[in-house]
This record gives C-alpha cells, structure tokens and sequence, in this order.
C-alpha cells in the first residue's frame, strides 16, 4: 500500500524537468525547450518512460531528426543537450557514448536557406 501512496505523490517526469531546471535558474525559454524535445523523445518511442531506455533509443531519435526531420545540426545539438539533461541532471542515469548517430548536415540546411531566398 505505501508503493500505491509514493506512486500517486512522485512528480511527473516533465514536472520533475521543469522543477530540476528551476533550481539551476536556467531561462523559461529553455525550459520550454528542453521539455518539447524530452516529450518529443517520450512520443517517438511510443510514450515509453526514458528510465526504460538508453543509448540505442537516444541514437534513435537523433538520427531520426537528421534523416526524416532533415533539422539543422544546431537544431539536433539543441535535442541531445535536453536528453543529457534528462538522463545526468533529472534520472540520474549515465548515457554511454552515442555510437552511430546521423549527424544532420549544416552544408544542406545552408543550401536550402539560400535557395529559398531567390
């Protein structure tokens, strides 16, 4: 009975976000950053907890976002500050090294700014 009780009185993971970003007095608009790419992250795998995954599911997403997203290299840099937050700051979980992740390209994104621009 008292698992039930702790369960219903624990944070939930984006709150527990937003209270560890507050206490480090980081800005609210990266506040509001990191918890879109956290729950960005949560909704690519299906609404799985992040204390479920690891390494493979981060490379996952982040390769995801420079194949099928075709986001700025900046823009991924931005995905995987906020999933480092998560795990080192906010579970308390080490991330092994990222292996295999598709870096998105900022030659390409360059290209197709200035192609829009004609």
């Amino acid at each position: 009975m008292l698992g039930a009780t702790a369960r219903q009185n624990k944070p939930k993971l984006l709150d527990e976000v937003r209270d560890v970003i507050r206490r480090k007095h980081f800005s609210i608009r990266t506040e509001q950053t990191y918890v879109d790419w956290i729950r960005r992250f949560i909704l690519f795998h299906n609404k799985r907890h992040p204390r479920e995954m690891a390494e493979t599911e981060v490379t996952q997403f982040l390769t995801h976002l420079a194949r099928d997203g075709h986001v700025a290299a900046s823009t991924q840099n931005q995905a995987l500050s906020a999933l480092l937050f998560l795990y080192k700051e906010v579970l308390k979980q080490e991330i092994g090294w990222l292996e295999g992740v598709e870096r998105a390209s900022e030659a390409a994104v360059t290209f197709a700014r200035g192609s829009y621009s004609r």
